[in-house]
């Protein structure tokens, strides 16, 4: 069964930080590419950050960089976006993706998403 679960999510004020872990099971997390993702009520998704299995590559969106970081632990099978200077525009549900680095298996997993709310 597989299983992307998020947690961290919460309120938070203008200027703070929050730290979002994503823990996966029944597939190989080691193997998959991880990335976030947010989405307002209305608004389009938004890709925020990605990072392969080695951690070799990482990209973030620019709405995010120098404020966002992304970081993985396979021996956790855990990804994390470590947010900081929130900002009011950040509040989202956030969501977790992963998705397979081979064309002989490919699958695409999503959490269940989590809510950020930045305000004073």
């Amino acid at each position: 069964q597989v299983q992307l679960v998020e947690s961290g999510g919460g309120l938070v004020q203008p200027g703070g930080s929050l730290r979002l872990s994503c823990t996966c099971s029944g597939f190989s997390f080691s193997s998959s590419s991880m990335l976030w993702y947010r989405q307002v009520p209305g608004k389009e998704r938004e890709q925020l950050a990605g990072i392969t299995s080695d951690s070799g590559d990482i990209r973030y969106a620019d709405s995010v960089k120098d404020r966002f970081t992304i970081s993985r632990n396979n021996a956790l099978n855990t990804v994390y976006l470590q947010m900081k200077s929130l900002k009011p525009d950040d509040t989202a549900i956030y969501y977790c993706n992963g998705v397979s680095e081979s064309i002989f298996d490919p699958y695409d997993y999503w959490g269940q998403g989590t809510q950020v709310t930045v305000s004073s």
